[in-house]
């Protein structure tokens, strides 16, 4: 799937220490629990292998059953706790910076390379969705 030159940017400051954001956002057991855009799908299989030239995989689904996809990348650059760089499947860019807040706070910060198939204010929404699940989930552990 080709990508445009549009890049969005997705952001969401969420109550919690770095090292608890860090953990949730790259720990599968984590994943399938924050990374899905509406109720109805869900992130039943989640696979990360966190270093430079390592992948990760997370199957979304639909939770009636009629569509699945495995979302993927592999990993560019690697900062803990500041940032992670990847090469998605599909030839996107995509980064992911984690900044302190102090203590308690910390703002993630999602840069990505818009793809071509749906119009670029869907994905921004899409993304940000997940963005939120996310903030939630980290929020009460």
């Amino acid at each position: 799937m080709p990508h445009s030159p549009v890049s969005i940017t997705v952001t969401s400051s969420i109550n919690a220490p770095i090292s608890r954001v860090w953990e949730s956002w790259t720990q599968p057991h984590h994943v399938k629990n924050w990374n899905h855009a509406t109720e109805d799908w869900y992130c039943p299989e989640a696979e990360n292998d966190l270093r430079i030239g390592g992948k990760f995989t997370y199957t979304m689904a639909a939770k009636d059953g009629s569509f699945s996809f495995d979302f993927w990348g592999v990993y560019t650059d690697i900062a803990e706790h500041q940032r992670i760089v990847i090469k998605l499947g599909d030839d996107r860019n995509m980064e992911v910076h984690f900044l302190s807040e102090g203590d308690a706070r910390t703002k993630v910060t999602e840069i990505f390379d818009a793809e071509t198939e749906n119009p670029v204010d869907m994905q921004q929404m899409g993304w940000q969705m997940i963005l939120d699940n996310f903030k939630n989930y980290t929020e009460k552990l």
